[in-house]
């Protein structure tokens, strides 16, 4: 097999060649046709996470000590199966589920591997799908995305799963309120487009990319705020006529997360997923005085990636813009990742790679 991996942090991925792994027990098998290039790979490439005031989460202290294969956005074709494996055949096509635990816990007992602490996520602490082959420890991690387009299928499991688990998190909405959207990319996009599914329409759009917030509208945000405006609270606040019920932060930096707390309505609630880092200081009598919440969402349960596709599935899910590119091509896709001149997401193409 053929993989593209991180040999030392912050260095472009090479090239490795091999022996495919053959399934035992209950492993699946599953050659990658198409594999989602998302940010958060390139945190765990460069080997740390941000934490502010100087520091810095190691990903080496979760086992991703190079070298390894990175990626979790897979979707490919059942290869091969164990002895023991249930519930697909050989050339099922399928996006996995890459947010795999121990199984044993009670956490994962709750079908929230996501949470699991002896986590066995591909792409993070086991090989990921930068590869033309993974190993999967059971075929329930296999879902079923007959209809939609493939290299769409394959951002659902981490930009869709990552966006329809952030919604979840919202207060009931009632007919006035507004739900801000901080950083338009893919999964600000994808999050626009599946409230729209779900029946929300006010929604407000915020980036400091012109080009991405007409994008976002055109996916379905009602307004759009530039956040490099001084005034861009006001903005907000004046379309929503102060009622801000949430706002969803896919960035994940202290101007968004100061932006995405000070619109909110009283009994508000803040939902923090992106990573880009750093740290906020809060004055603590406001949270009770203004009764908001604030919180984080972590990509999502195997039974909201469940959902996630079947609310694709209905029709009402503008897909996110992808472009396909060549496996080849990754190195070249996180220059421009760290740029910032991605819009949308993109999707490499494994399918026509050789595994030989």
């Amino acid at each position: 097999m053929l993989s593209y991996d991180v040999i030392e942090h912050g260095k472009p991925l090479q090239v490795r060649m091999r022996e495919t792994p053959t399934p035992q027990g209950s492993e699946v098998l599953v050659r990658i046709t198409r594999s989602g290039v998302c940010h958060s790979d390139l945190h765990i490439w460069e080997g740390y996470f941000d934490l502010g005031g100087g520091k810095r989460f190691y990903v080496k202290d979760r086992g991703c000590v190079p070298p390894f294969t990175t990626g979790h956005e897979p979707f490919g074709v059942v290869a091969a199966l164990g002895p023991d494996a249930k519930g697909v055949k050989v050339g099922d096509r399928r996006i996995v589920y890459p947010w795999i635990g121990c199984g044993t816990c009670a956490v994962c007992q709750a079908g929230n591997d996501n949470y699991c602490l002896q986590q066995r996520f591909l792409g993070i602490v086991k090989p990921g799908a930068y590869a033309t082959h993974v190993l999967v420890p059971d075929a329930r991690y296999l879902v079923d995305a007959t209809g939609i387009d493939e290299a769409y299928a394959a951002t659902l499991a981490c930009s869709g799963l990552t966006a329809f688990s952030a919604i979840a998190k919202l207060p009931k909405l009632s007919a006035r309120d507004w739900v801000v959207v901080l950083g338009c990319g893919g999964l600000g996009m994808a999050c626009i487009a599946m409230m729209r599914a779900q029946g929300i329409e006010r929604i407000i759009a915020v980036d400091v990319d012109a080009g991405k917030l007409a994008q976002a509208k055109a996916q379905g945000a009602t307004a759009a705020v530039n956040s490099r405006d001084a005034d861009a609270a006001a903005q907000i606040k004046a379309i929503a006529s102060d009622a801000i019920a949430g706002a969803i932060d896919f960035v994940g930096a202290p101007p968004t997360a100061e932006l995405g707390i000070a619109v909110l309505a009283k009994g508000g609630r803040y939902v923090m997923c992106g990573l880009f880092g750093g740290e906020i200081t809060l004055p603590l009598p406001p949270l009770a005085q203004r009764a908001i919440t604030i919180g984080g969402s972590y990509v999502g349960s195997l039974a909201e990636l469940r959902a996630t596709v079947e609310l694709v599935k209905t029709g009402k899910v503008k897909p996110t813009p992808v472009e396909v590119r060549p496996a080849a091509e990754v190195n070249r896709t996180f220059d421009e990742l760290v740029a910032g001149k991605v819009s949308g997401r993109v999707v490499l193409d494994f399918e026509s790679v050789s595994a030989d």
